[in-house]
């Protein structure tokens, strides 16, 4: 499943190419990519029709695209075309954020957004929308998805209530619940702490619990415990604030370097809006290497079962800490 390196470098793709840009048409193929809308296809389709697509939002892995019914104010709001975009944190500014409303965008496991010339066709396109940017004018937008695990959705949105919100910040209600992720610069690692030492679990339990921390997949919760030399089970109540100020850190700099490099693909299921893969996957150090030798000490990478999927570390490197009895 993608996570948040994967889903940034998407809205990072998205946010020049569609902000201001007004929806002419939209066309669903399966209505299983609708599973979270509330009403069917056709309502979907009446509501989308003619609005106009704000700034591109994240949080952890979620994202979403404020709409509002028409273009306000001018073209001076609009990205532009070349350059750097901003991680999508609650401070970017919202082009139509007032509208109240969102298009929810779940990618599950194979789901791609693809930017595409006009009349481009893709295989396994789920949603079609037909676009009209103000400045570079007609685009599509292919929601393509193999697995039929991902699904878009309107949403309402609704205020942020936690301590780090900023005025007039706002998320989709089926965003409310996810925490703060760790690039957000109002993540509250201090709190962080806090809930973390009041935890009875592991480690990896805690860091893949997306009401504590999100963004954090199976992917980066193995390569940042391999980094900051923590085996997955470490139990929270164990972990002294350094420890954990350095498990943050590891974090996000595994998270950094992953965008840097467009994110991890296997199996051709994840690419980025212009339809490439990521080449993160050449610098995994534990994700999938069992059997490789670690590339800190040359003993073997090891992998074992963990909750329905598996955990990938060096026995040597992320000893389990004795617990006293």
């Amino acid at each position: 499943m993608p996570e948040l390196p994967e889903v940034e470098v998407v809205r990072a793709g998205l946010e020049p190419a569609i902000t201001g840009a007004t929806i002419e048409s939209v066309e669903v193929f399966d209505e299983r990519s609708l599973r979270r809308h509330t009403g069917p296809s056709e309502d979907f389709i009446d509501r989308m029709t003619g609005a106009v697509f704000g700034t591109p939002q994240r949080r952890g892995k979620f994202l979403w695209i404020p709409l509002t019914d028409q273009m306000q104010d001018s073209t001076d709001d609009i990205p532009a075309i070349a350059g750097d975009s901003a991680l999508g944190s609650p401070t970017s500014p919202a082009f139509g954020r007032s509208a109240g409303e969102a298009l929810v965008v779940h990618l599950g496991m194979s789901g791609q957004v693809l930017l595409r010339e006009p009349g481009s066709v893709d295989n396994l396109t789920r949603i079609r929308f037909d676009i009209t940017h103000p400045v570079i004018g007609r685009r599509r937008i292919n929601f393509v998805d193999q697995r039929i695990f991902g699904s878009m959705a309107i949403d309402e949105l609704v205020p942020v209530t936690d301590a780090g919100a900023n005025f007039g910040e706002t998320v989709p209600t089926q965003v409310s619940h996810i925490a703060r992720d760790p690039l957000d610069p109002h993540f509250d690692e201090k709190l962080f702490r806090t809930r973390l030492a009041k935890k009875n679990t592991g480690i990896k339990r805690a860091l893949l619990d997306q009401g504590l921390i999100s963004g954090i997949g199976n992917i980066y919760a193995d390569e940042a415990l391999w980094r900051a030399k923590l085996h997955y089970e470490t139990p929270t109540a164990t972990l002294s604030p350094a420890r954990v100020k350095l498990l943050i850190a590891e974090v996000r700099a595994v998270m950094l370097q992953a965008l840097a490099e467009g994110g991890t693909s296997f199996d051709e299921q994840y690419k980025n809006v212009n339809g490439t893969s990521g080449y993160f996957e050449r610098s995994l150090q534990a994700y999938g290497q069992q059997g490789k030798p670690c590339p800190r000490c040359g003993r073997l990478i090891v992998r074992e079962q963990f909750m329905n999927r598996g955990s990938h570390f060096c026995p040597f490197c992320q000893r389990m800490p004795k617990v006293a009895l």
